[in-house]
């Protein structure tokens, strides 16, 4: 049983900490999966264009730097704290109207991921190599920013093509998510440290790639709200397993806010 967040983002695009940093943030709280999915934006969008000009986004060069980085924090994250470190994008399509922006995770296989891929074509290419597809915060996460409403607009079509819906983004659960009888995961969209307080994924089964993405698919796993507590710069448990943390336990069957 083990903690888990997939969707965090490094100073590879909007995020505040880099990737080896991220690796012992979350290993030092003893995370055991983890999902780094710094934003790709297509760059055939004007919107697209501005994000690569302000260094918010990954772009065609960084992008290989990128995925080395994992590959190398891969190693050291399992070698150091026995965490998972996935690798991931979110393929980043804004547009100045909220039902045609849309954004989701890419985790596992990178090769030849092009961010001006429409979804369907995008999932066919990474789910025959054994990839994830996740629909990033696809309803109103209830905050004063840029919504991408796109997808959930299109559920009904996309419900071969999308493994599982941001049921939560953040501190917020989306309730028409949860109603909705698709399948959902628990993520924060961390970009820096006050992002930590959020709703997160709890899984039950082996540390490997191949075994949490057949969890998420089977829907094989829970959701804990995640509070960190500090006193005098010391981490001090809520409760012995996790360590450091108020958790409030909330499972798919019985889905309210609290």
């Amino acid at each position: 049983m083990y903690l888990a967040d997939f969707h965090i983002h490094s100073n590879f695009s909007d995020g505040k900490l880099s990737i080896p940093a991220l690796v012992d943030y979350f290993g030092k709280r003893e995370f055991g999966a983890i999902a780094i999915t710094d934003h790709f934006c297509e760059d055939t969008s004007l919107i697209g264009k501005a994000s690569t000009y302000l260094g918010v986004t990954l772009n065609r060069a960084t992008f290989p730097i990128y995925c080395e980085l994992l590959k190398t924090e891969k190693a050291r994250a399992w070698e150091q704290y026995g965490m998972m470190l996935i690798p991931g994008v979110e393929i980043t399509k804004n547009s100045i109207s909220n039902h045609r922006s849309a954004h989701f995770l890419v985790l596992g296989e990178l090769e030849g991921i092009d961010p001006n891929k429409d979804i369907t074509e995008t999932s066919d290419q990474v789910r025959a190599k054994g990839g994830l597809v996740i629909a990033a915060h696809p309803v109103s996460t209830q905050k004063l920013e840029k919504q991408t409403y796109h997808l959930w607009d299109r559920r009904e079509g996309l419900r071969n093509k999308v493994d599982a819906w941001e049921v939560a983004s953040g501190p917020y659960l989306f309730d028409e998510v949860g109603r909705s009888g698709l399948p959902v995961i628990a993520n924060s969209d961390f970009h820096q440290e006050r992002n930590m307080t959020s709703w997160k994924t709890v899984l039950r089964c082996e540390r490997r790639q191949d075994a949490i993405f057949e969890a998420i698919k089977k829907q094989k796993l829970e959701f804990f709200f995640y509070r960190e507590v500090k006193r005098r710069e010391s981490y001090h448990p809520q409760r012995t397993y996790y360590g450091g943390v108020e958790l409030a336990h909330q499972r798919m069957g019985n889905l309210v806010s609290v």
